[in-house]
């Protein structure tokens, strides 16, 4: 574990724990992990496990019973919410956008809230439409009604990305598309935030995402971290979690 400060550091969690009244167990349990920059880091497991949890405690919409969660360089009880949640990006499924606002106003809702002219809110906007692969010309003015789901989910990004954040969230962000569009986006998504120099933290319960996109993954089972490795090395470990995700590949794998 790096200490406070490391430059190398963009999120860290020191021995975090986070419980509820009515849960009689922890949802996470002694949490010890480090985020470097530039890094996608994935956090596999079943649903339950914890894995959404562990984001909200980097964006402060939850706060950790115990330990402590750093973000760059600082707590997050230390960090004003709002000021917090402006320089992380947070996507989730379908992209979680405002259905009576255009695709204009989704995309640049953050630097408007954040004061910036509109001529560079716009600039913005058609820089970030273009950069996931939607003509600003055809798409600004729309609604997401009018979109397909994997044209949402790219608006999802494009609004994550808006404001230039650091670090982005995402939630099972490709979860509900279909096996085309999902494996697309993701080939896209790996693409860009290489590209971009961009740090993520990705959920999923997908084995086959998470070997596409992570730098690591991070196995979570009943609210603990059980192994945090590269992808070879994921699939060389003889870790019970693991040898059950990696039989799933290789019955995929013989149906073919």
């Amino acid at each position: 574990m790096l200490p406070r400060g490391t430059d190398d550091a963009l999120v860290q969690f020191h021995n975090v724990s986070f419980s509820l009244p009515t849960v009689p167990n922890p949802i996470i349990s002694e949490l010890n992990l480090t985020v470097e920059r530039g890094e996608t880091l994935v956090l596999l497991g079943e649903s339950g496990c914890g894995k959404t949890t562990t984001l909200k405690l980097v964006n402060r919409l939850l706060t950790p019973t115990s330990g402590e969660v750093v973000v760059e360089g600082k707590p997050t009880t230390a960090w004003d919410p709002i000021a917090l949640r402006r320089r992380i990006g947070y996507v989730i499924q379908e992209g979680g956008l405002f259905p009576h606002f255009t695709i204009a106003q989704n995309v640049g809702l953050v630097p408007s809230l954040s004061g910036w002219e509109p001529t560079r809110t716009h600039e913005r906007v058609s820089e970030l439409l273009s950069l996931v692969g939607l003509d600003p010309d055809r798409f600004a003015e729309r609604y997401p009604r009018e979109l397909s789901g994997g044209q949402r989910q790219r608006i999802g990004v494009a609004r994550a990305l808006a404001a230039d954040p650091p670090l982005l969230l995402l939630d099972e962000p490709f979860g509900a598309l279909d096996p085309l569009t999902r494996a697309s986006l993701q080939r896209e998504f790996a693409e860009l935030t290489k590209r971009l120099g961009k740090t993520a933290i990705l959920v999923t319960h997908d084995v086959r995402e998470a070997l596409i996109l992570a730098r690591r993954i991070g196995l979570m089972h009943k609210g603990q971290l059980v192994l945090l490795e590269t992808p070879e090395q994921f699939l060389a470990s003889n870790h019970p979690q693991v040898r059950a995700y990696v039989e799933t590949l290789e019955l995929a794998g013989g149906r073919q």
